[in-house]
Parts: C-alpha cells; sequence; structure tokens
C-alpha cells in the first residue's frame, strides 16, 4: 500500500511538471494533465492547481510556507537571506518577518500546511504603515475602504477613491501597494490596468472615440475577472468628459448590459486640489498643531468641489462626482524634511546598501522646499530621491 502510494505520488508530480511545461503551449493538454493529477492526488483541485501555473482571478491571496504572498515570489520585507531579520537601521516591518520565521518552524513544505491563510487586511496594513511616510489620511481611509469593500459579499456598486496631491507624495506608490495586495502580479497583473491620460487620450478632437473604446475595455476585463482593478494616472491631464463614459459602471446598477461591475475597484490619481490640501496642511503647520491632528473632513468637502470646479481637472463638471459615485477624496498631504529622509533610507534599504545618516542628510538637503520664508514642504515630495542617491 505504502510503495503503491508512493508511486501515486510520484506519477501525480511527473503530471503536474508535465503541466508547468505544456501549459504555455498547448491549454487543453494542459487541462487534462492537470486533470489527471488530481485524480491521482484526491485532494487537489483543478482550480488549484491550474493557478499554481497560471494567474488566477481570486479574491483572497494566501501566504505560503516560504512567507510570500500568493504568487508574488518576493519575500516580505524586512527579512534578510533566509528568513532571517537584518540590522535594524530605523522603522522595519519586523512582523512580516516573524510570520516568515513562524512558517518555517512549521514545516519546510509549502503544502504542509495548505489552510495557513494570512489575511490581505493584515499585509495590506503592513505595506500602508511601513513603506508609506507622512500620510497617515492616506494609510487609513484606504486601508479601512478597501477592508469594508473587500468583506463585503454583495457590494452595491464598484468601490472608486480619488487620491489627491502634488507629485512625489505617494499616489502612484500606493496604488502599485493595493495592486500587489488585491492581485499576484501587481501592475504586470492582466487583471490591474493602468490608463495614463497623456499616453491613451491625448487628443481633445477624439474624445467620443476615447469613450467608446474605454467602455469596451472596461467592459471586456470585467466579463473576464469581476474584482478588476483600474488605475487612472494624471486626471488632472485628462480631457473633460472623457471619464464620464465610465459613469454607468459606477453607479448603483446591479448589471449593466448583462455585466456586473460591482465588485472592480477603480482608483483616480491627480495633482488637481495639491494647492488646497497644501493651504490646509500649512493653517494646521502655522497655528501650531501636528499635521496628524488632519482629519479627512478637514479636506474631503474643500477637495471634492474645488476638482469639480477645477477646469483643469478631467473630473470638471462630472457627473461622477454629481451623483456622488465617487466614494472617497483621499488627500495626500506635502512631506517634510523628515519624511524626505525617510525616503532616502528606504531606497537604500531596498538597494540593499547599509544606511549611512550622512548621505540621508546630505540628499534630504538637496532638495527645495517650500513656502520660501518656512521651507516647510519638499516642492517635489519624494519624487527625485531615487535619482539624487545614484550620486553616492
Amino acid at each position: 500500500m505504502r510503495r503503491a502510494g508512493r508511486l501515486g505520488g510520484v506519477a501525480a508530480l511527473r503530471l503536474l511538471l508535465a503541466a508547468h511545461a505544456v501549459a504555455a503551449f498547448d491549454p487543453i493538454s494542459a487541462s487534462l494533465v492537470i486533470g489527471a493529477a488530481s485524480a491521482l492526488t484526491g485532494y487537489l483541485s483543478y482550480k488549484e492547481v491550474y493557478c499554481r501555473f497560471a494567474e488566477c482571478c481570486r479574491e483572497e491571496q494566501p501566504l505560503n510556507a516560504s512567507g510570500t504572498r500568493g504568487a508574488r515570489g518576493a519575500a516580505l520585507p524586512g527579512c534578510g537571506e533566509g528568513g532571517r531579520m537584518g540590522p535594524r537601521s530605523g522603522p522595519q516591518p519586523w512582523k512580516p518577518c516573524l510570520l516568515r520565521q513562524t512558517l518555517q518552524i512549521m514545516g519546510p513544505c509549502p503544502g504542509s500546511f495548505p489552510n495557513v491563510r494570512i489575511p490581505w487586511d493584515y499585509t495590506l496594513k503592513l505595506d500602508l504603515e511601513e513603506r508609506l511616510f507622512g500620510q497617515h489620511l492616506a494609510t487609513e481611509v484606504i486601508l479601512k475602504a478597501l477592508t469594508g469593500f473587500r468583506n463585503n459579499k454583495n457590494p452595491k456598486k464598484p468601490l472608486t477613491l480619488s487620491l489627491h496631491g502634488w507629485a512625489g507624495t505617494g499616489k502612484n506608490f500606493v496604488s502599485q501597494i493595493v495592486a500587489e495586495n488585491l492581485h499576484s502580479k501587481g501592475l504586470k497583473s492582466k487583471f490591474v490596468h493602468l490608463f495614463v491620460s497623456t499616453l491613451h487620450f491625448p487628443h481633445q478632437q477624439q474624445i467620443k472615440l476615447y469613450q467608446d473604446q474605454l467602455q469596451k475595455w472596461i467592459r471586456g476585463n470585467v466579463s473576464a475577472c469581476a474584482s478588476s482593478l483600474f488605475i487612472f494616472d494624471e486626471m488632472d491631464k485628462l480631457h473633460p468628459g472623457i471619464i464620464d463614459a465610465i459613469k454607468p459602471f459606477l453607479d448603483y446598477y446591479e448589471q449593466v448590459d448583462g455585466v456586473s461591475y460591482r465588485k472592480a475597484i477603480f482608483i483616480f490619481l491627480s495633482n488637481a486640489g495639491g494647492d488646497l490640501i497644501t493651504k490646509t496642511a500649512l493653517d494646521f503647520w502655522r497655528a501650531g498643531r501636528k499635521r496628524e491632528e488632519i482629519q479627512l473632513k478637514d479636506l474631503e468637502p474643500v477637495l471634492s468641489v474645488g476638482v469639480f470646479n477645477n477646469k483643469h481637472s478631467g473630473l470638471w463638471h462630472s457627473g461622477l462626482i454629481d451623483r456622488n459615485l465617487i466614494d472617497y477624496f483621499i488627500p495626500f498631504l506635502p512631506l517634510e524634511y523628515g519624511h524626505v529622509k525617510m525616503c532616502v533610507r528606504a531606497e537604500m534599504r531596498a538597494r540593499g546598501s547599509a544606511i549611512d545618516e550622512d548621505i540621508v542628510t546630505r540628499v534630504a538637503e538637496e532638495m527645495t522646499f517650500f513656502p520660501k520664508d518656512e521651507k516647510i514642504y519638499s516642492d517635489k515630495g519624494c519624487k527625485t530621491v531615487q535619482s539624487r542617491l545614484d550620486f553616492y
């Protein structure tokens, strides 16, 4: 019996390897091979096996025994080789490292504990708290919005977020973090779709064409994966009227032409409203109040009205705002000197370099700050940190 079991296991393994080899060339053959492997093992479902070799549209991203989420394949931050914690040279996300060490104690085989799951919202919380600097509002609102939306088995509409602030404050970085936590391949996922206004919608005279194309793209992709993520960058450069083409998809309809959009997520990124956000932050600073005291209610109403009336915004007089289809207007505050230094340290860690506080200070001091008299906020946020660090 033991010999028969071993032979069955070996046969199943060979079939799975064969499936991996033929998957890229012949999907039908791969399906047959995977089906045979499932029958031999007796516990692997077709979908479980298939999704080991191809990206699948699924709501949960499991944490496997090597300490990585889903199929991302990248080690969780804060761990050195073999899952050990490296020397602490500043704030580091130690909790994911502890998770990895715990899983290693459980067993070396990824299948030893197939039911071990780390909630995706926990990893999202860690990513936002440990990798995003100076944005307490964005961290709090995005975490609550995404967690509430994903935990709702029957949402009444898609989740729509509009992120606002000057360049370099972290809007694009947050959209990357969200993509990585929702889909295994992040921004490279076939279920994540990035639109850049100046690239995809450059000509004002072709607005009608862009509207038709946008509707077809979104309809097709949501049909393929209900939990698709759509990111619209440079909304402040988008010709007004284009974005209204997707209004029916963001509304409270159960279906539109036979397709449900209720589990999709839409994120808009814009520099519009950056002046309003900076004014509020500066008012708090001059009043001797901490930036962490700024609440969403201090900015969201002003931000939505300001963007709606901004002729240089893709949301100018947009039905998305008029119909209250944008769930949250999320402000990204201007970054201070201390936040820039945090960005430099994070970049040095990402490059595998030891933290040199002298270099950190020199890079931060090369940045320009405003207002002219107080010099509180970096005028480019952390946008040029990478290129400036190349000089050292």
